[in-house]
């Protein structure tokens, strides 16, 4: 695994050098400026009614689904050179936890050298998934059974422009500040434990919205993020009304060396104009010989522009756990 880390994590930092300096020769003076202020409220409502089995027992609930409001815009400086920002806070509307929650946070420069960002947001593996997940933030969520869905804070996070289809990406988590260490009676031992900083890379190729291009695919890899080495390769493919699309996937605890190799394939059909049907299948190959995997099925009809109905299924067979499932309707509403 660390051949294969070495060898992606060269052919990223390559690319990046290429990208800057192909930057450097299209910087400009930004002495004329002429500044244009933007800021765009945007956010998502999304509600489901659901009976669910968590492994403990069938209960029914309302539950609300990432649903999210934000802030985002950017002051252009000049034709090159714009400031960005974001601010997006999720919003559990079905009035059961937390109201507010903090997601993707951060300001930063873009321009024709690309985008540097800073402050809280997805690492780069995590965006390299594109769209493929397509029960992202429902219960049949990636996350559910492999590592690497992280929202980082503390980044540094660069995307180069593109080229011919292919663009690179990193992010950089700073190392935590050092903590002092107690004993077993509670005692201050005078001791400090040292943070550890860690990286994402990526390169991708197309567009993760298939509106661009029919072909979206990308190559990441998670060095020491939150404890765990990840390696993900995705592809997704267009076909008129048919899209598929292919994920794998290896992580390795950086503590203990434990492994897991994974496999996520999807497909979703438009039908008419109104309604998807979408299908997935999961699996997570420990190499302690725990198997676990996951299915969902479900139906997509549109009302209006950035606005459906929905209802899906998702089962969960654990090998060493409690089994899941989750038959929920819901409605999402975009602005």
């Amino acid at each position: 695994m660390k051949l294969v880390k070495n060898a992606i994590a060269l052919a990223v930092c390559s690319t990046l050098s290429i990208s800057a300096v192909a930057a450097s020769k299209s910087a400009t003076s930004i002495t004329s400026a002429t500044l244009v202020n933007s800021v765009n409220v945007y956010g998502r409502a999304d509600l489901s009614f659901q009976s669910s089995d968590n492994g403990h027992g069938r209960f029914t609930e309302i539950k609300s689904n990432a649903s999210r409001i934000g802030l985002k815009g950017g002051l252009k400086i000049n034709n090159d050179l714009t400031v960005v920002y974001k601010a997006e806070f999720e919003v559990d509307i079905d009035g059961d936890g937390d109201v507010w929650k903090a997601r993707n946070q951060y300001i930063g420069l873009k321009g024709g050298f690309g985008e540097v960002l800073l402050g809280k947001n997805d690492s780069i593996l995590k965006q390299s998934q594109g769209k493929v997940d397509l029960f992202n933030d429902l219960n049949g969520d990636i996350k559910v059974l492999w590592k690497g869905e992280n929202r980082l804070s503390d980044t540094l996070t660069y995307k180069s422009p593109k080229f011919s289809g292919f663009q690179v990406g990193a992010t950089y988590q700073a190392e935590e500040k050092p903590v002092e260490e107690f004993d077993a009676n509670g005692n201050a031992t005078g001791n400090y434990i040292e943070g550890d900083d860690a990286f994402s890379v990526a390169v991708f190729y197309g567009d993760k919205k298939l509106k661009k291009s029919n072909v979206f695919a990308s190559v990441a890899m998670d060095s020491e993020v939150k404890g765990y080495d990840v390696i993900r390769a995705t592809v997704q493919g267009k076909f008129e009304d048919l899209t598929l699309g292919l994920i794998l996937h290896n992580q390795e605890k950086v503590a203990t060396g434990e492994e897991v190799d994974g496999i996520m394939v999807s497909a979703k059909y438009k039908v008419g104009a109104k309604t998807t049907l979408k299908g997935q299948y999961q699996l997570a190959d420990h190499k302690d010989g725990d198997d676990r995997s996951g299915i969902s099925a479900g139906v997509d009809y549109k009302l209006a522009k950035g606005t459906k109905l929905y209802a899906y299924y998702t089962s969960f067979d654990m090998d060493s756990g409690n089994d899941e499932d989750y038959l929920a309707a819901g409605i999402q509403y975009k602005f």
